[in-house]
């Protein structure tokens, strides 16, 4: 798909731009946007809405070809709700609906003229970074295990955002869109794989890759090496699997020499069983997506790769398989963590927190200036917020809450929202063992927090937040499959710390 901002002759003004397609603006009190009454010349876009065919409503859309006096051959009206103030649920709806549309006109190319300026708190570059993800979205087809290859889309292939006049700061914007959009197609493609494809090798395969196409240092750990780490709880997890573990580190240093990266630490478990602990068998196969925190990782270079972020940003990401075997760890047995805390492992299904914890302790040697851990940790986060927000967690402090507050920011600018949860100390009473210094699980109340608790014992040394996407990662029934989240959140927490409007160590 091709995004291009495309001035208009101010004289003829959009009557006269050629088009196979233009999308404008109804409301649903029968008024125009400026744009409708621009290339309503004869009345007839007015005469639909008055008529009934079209009701304003975010997200209707109605076609019409051949308005006397106009250049473009088809005008798409799309529904914009009340015509008080454009908010950015209503405007994203109307951009998914027109996305919709394009994908099934008989034309190779478009124009937008929605109000890109006049969303509520927000500017035309987040209006026109949510169109390229919205086309992208509808435009996203997997087919790399199908022995017939979907076809592509047939409708638009190129996209003009109609402007009086075109600035390099647009065309940025488009630029960063694209490698937005090009970083969540990442992480939705690696999700929707099938886990006997998307191994820990395949993903450790595709850090080097993004390492060879944008310069980033690639580090791949084997399982020696992680022995010689004492990585006891992270090694715990592998053992029922005959897939060997890796431990990626890849590294974009875009920023100051001396500058505290931003350390992303994504879960990587490309298969899960639950171990010994079994899952139920109905709707196992959705433990492919448990590598998902991985996959956002990975998709987020992709997207500040592709951008040449001024930043200092490591991704760490620990993966391996979690199955049952002869050789599995089984409940009751205790493993000694890389901080030298130990673990009684009462439940082998909960075993993100045993990966992870060893990575937020190696993540200490590169003094971050803040560590954001990514992962599809439990179900009880599903339980609490469903599948429209991501589940926030981190110490309640000034620092902690300043970076909580950049994590929430970067959700609602990109759409790709979060909520954050409590992390007490009264909940890590939950996690005290007889035997151990800690149990991995602390009962269902709670479940959520009592994972992040577990996972706040690992990171006391630096400022971190954990990101629990459970519930966003993934839909499932008829519209199964990867939605590329949190990339969306994540780059742009990081835009915003390369752009100065977050928290940067000195």
């Amino acid at each position: 798909m091709d995004f291009s901002i495309k001035p208009f002759d101010a004289k003829t003004g959009l009557a006269g731009f050629k088009s196979g397609c233009i999308a404008v603006g109804v409301f649903e009190d029968k008024k125009l946007s400026q744009a409708a009454q621009a290339l309503d010349r004869k009345g007839q876009i007015a005469a639909a809405l008055k008529s009934g065919d079209i009701t304003g409503k975010p997200g209707s859309t109605l076609l019409l070809r051949g308005l006397d006096g106009i250049a473009a051959e088809r005008i798409l009206l799309v529904g914009l709700g009340a015509d008080t103030e454009l908010s950015d649920k209503t405007f994203v709806t109307a951009l998914q609906a027109t996305a919709k549309a394009f994908s099934s006109i008989g034309s190779a190319d478009a124009a937008i003229a929605l109000p890109l300026d006049q969303v509520k708190k927000r500017d035309t570059a987040w209006a026109i970074r949510c169109a390229i993800l919205a086309v992208r979205d509808a435009e996203y087809r997997y087919s790399v295990t199908k022995s017939e290859k979907e076809p592509p889309a047939r409708g638009v292939k190129k996209i003009a955002f109609l402007s009086a006049g075109a600035d390099a700061a647009a065309k940025n914007v488009i630029a960063q869109g694209i490698a937005l959009a090009n970083g969540v197609d990442l992480a939705k493609e690696l999700g929707n794989l099938p886990p006997n494809i998307c191994t820990p090798t395949y993903l450790a395969n595709t850090a080097k890759q993004l390492g060879k196409d944008f310069g980033f240092g690639v580090e791949v750990l084997e399982r020696k090496q992680l022995e010689a780490l004492k990585m006891g709880s992270f090694l715990s997890v592998t053992k029922g699997s005959d897939e060997p573990p890796k431990f990626i580190v890849i590294k974009h240093m875009g920023g100051k020499a001396k500058e505290a990266p931003i350390v992303l630490v994504g879960k990587g478990i490309t298969f899960d069983t639950g171990g010994i602990s079994l899952k139920p068998g109905a709707n196992m196969d959705e433990m492919k997506y448990d590598m998902c925190g991985a996959a956002s990782v990975l998709g987020t270079f992709r997207a500040i790769g592709e951008m040449n972020l001024k930043l200092n940003v490591i991704g760490v990401i620990p993966t391996c398989e979690n199955m049952p075997s002869g050789r599995a760890s089984k409940p009751g047995d205790i493993v000694t963590s890389m901080s030298g805390q130990t673990i009684e492992i009462l439940n082998t299904d909960a075993e993100g927190r045993l990966i992870l914890c060893d990575a937020l302790t190696y993540v200490e040697r590169f003094k971050p200036a803040a560590v954001v851990d990514i992962a599809t940790l439990t179900g009880a986060c599903v339980t609490a917020l469903g599948h429209h927000n991501t589940g926030l967690f981190t110490r309640h402090d000034d620092d902690h809450d300043g970076l909580a507050d950049e994590l929430l920011t970067a959700g609602k600018v990109s759409g790709d929202t979060a909520w954050r949860m409590p992390i007490e100390d009264a909940y890590q009473e939950q996690l005290k063992s007889n035997f151990a210094d800690m149990a991995n699980i602390g009962g269902p109340p709670g479940g959520s927090i009592t994972a992040a608790c577990f996972l706040e014992r690992y990171t006391r040394k630096y400022l971190w937040a954990h990101l629990d996407i459970a519930g966003t990662a993934w839909k499932s029934g008829a519209a199964k499959g990867a939605t590329g989240r949190p990339v969306p959140l994540l780059t742009t927490f990081l835009l915003n710390r390369a752009n100065g409007n977050g928290k940067k160590a000195a």
